[in-house]
């Protein structure tokens, strides 16, 4: 009775209501309203806060989804070790990813190995990727540089060196490489805040003393790409991410080491996991 009640509160707080909790549980909205206010009843408890139809987790609600949320991942391990005794023939694996180029090779290696795991990939900046590691989104991350956390094993797999990229209407488009400090005063197109390559490129200009002028802002590679086309500015990406296009280039920094590193990431706590350590077998290969 407890592990279902709580099975529905985890729902709940995880899809954001009980019309979502009951479809992803497919059980009807009423059985599982009357499964949490069980519970809220049985431990005099308040978990929701209900305005209107908008849900919102109590500050006791909060602490037991963390609950919850280790209960879960718990229930997935327990899963995964049993199919693991004859063989990594079936499951899931979740990977935070800071873009496509890494993971998708990875992927690709994983596959061909393993080829009835399932696999869900969701993208975002460092900081993001991170963030779902630790909230029990996501199995695996594919990041670079980021606070060290002590829950958190980093394992570097690769470097790459920050390059800027111009259309063909800038004068650096024909040039072989550029020194730091003609970045003076150039109109740049960034990534929003959490970017590796924004944080490495920032560090990099304020220890050379150059300043840029910033024209924007911009969460995804594909918006930068097509700001940079269109000469809102020149944008900086690392040099294994930039796909050639007639009107854009990529040129080095000469005078200046900017460069990212890469990690696998995973919670020390799943260490034992055979899906993280056959993903990370691959990665490390």
């Amino acid at each position: 009775m407890l592990a279902t009640a709580l099975r529905s509160f985890h729902a709940v707080a995880q899809h954001g209501g009980f019309s979502a909790a009951a479809r992803a549980l497919n059980i009807s909205q009423p059985t599982l309203s009357t499964q949490v206010k069980a519970l809220e009843t049985r431990y005099d408890v308040n978990l929701f806060s209900r305005i209107g139809r908008e849900v919102h987790l109590t500050p006791a609600g909060r602490e037991l989804f963390r609950t919850t949320q280790l209960l879960t991942q718990y229930e997935t391990e327990a899963e995964d070790l049993l199919n693991s005794f004859k063989g990594l023939h079936s499951g899931s694996l979740r990977i935070a990813a800071v873009g496509p180029f890494h993971a998708t090779d990875m992927i690709v290696a994983f596959k061909a190995r393993y080829p009835r795991i399932d696999i869900s990939v969701q993208f975002g900046n460092s900081q993001l990727s991170f963030e779902r590691l630790l909230a029990y989104e996501a199995d695996v991350g594919l990041i670079a540089g980021v606070n060290a956390d002590p829950l958190v094993m980093t394992l570097p797999y690769s470097s790459h060196e920050v390059v800027v990229f111009a259309n063909s209407d800038h004068p650096f488009f024909d040039r072989d490489s550029i020194s730091i400090h003609e970045l003076q005063d150039q109109k740049i197109v960034q990534r929003e805040i959490g970017s590796t390559t924004r944080i490495a490129m920032e560090r990099a200009l304020q220890e050379h003393n150059v300043s840029i002028d910033v024209m924007l802002d911009l969460g995804s590679r594909e918006g930068i790409w097509k700001a940079v086309e269109q000469g809102l500015g020149i944008g900086f990406v690392a040099d294994f991410e930039f796909i050639p296009h007639p009107n854009l280039r990529a040129i080095p920094i000469h005078d200046a080491d900017i460069s990212t590193q890469y990690f696998l990431a995973y919670l020390k706590e799943r260490h034992l996991s055979r899906l993280i350590g056959a993903f990370r077998e691959i990665t490390l290969a």
